[in-house]
């Protein structure tokens, strides 16, 4: 079995870390909703973890939000989130080496935006500047 140094070892840092999270996190939305978001960027800062997703709605709820079925589309998102929720905790899980304890996730209709918000457990190496990518 492998040691924890071993694994932080081969675990991707810095911009690549978060490159990695946003790859990650459109491929498991694309495979939940049928189509990823065109846009994403991962952000840390301290304990917590942000993704922003942006043109991430289908085809077919783009049109609901014309006709005015806003809450639907957000009902049907929410239903998504829930869905994938231990998914993709357990992908930044592995590739941060840090369990994730509280999870949130929201859409916002127009403009077509999404945001996943993650608390890391605390890692006693944490510190409170912003990275991003």
């Amino acid at each position: 079995m492998a040691s924890s140094q071993e694994d932080s070892a081969e675990r991707p840092a810095g911009g690549q870390l978060l490159a990695d999270i946003s790859t990650t996190t459109v491929r498991v939305v694309a495979d939940y909703t049928g189509r990823g978001p065109t846009r994403a960027r991962t952000i840390i800062s301290g304990d917590w973890l942000f993704i922003t997703l942006i043109d991430g709605l289908t085809k077919g709820e783009r049109r609901l939000v014309e006709l005015g079925r806003d809450d639907f589309v957000r009902e049907t998102r929410k239903a998504y989130q829930n869905a994938m929720r231990d998914e993709l905790t357990g992908e930044v899980e592995r590739l941060t080496g840090r369990k994730v304890i509280a999870f949130l996730s929201d859409n916002h209709l127009d403009p077509d935006v999404g945001l996943e918000a993650m608390l890391l457990q605390p890692d006693g190496h944490s510190d409170h500047h912003d990275e991003g990518s």
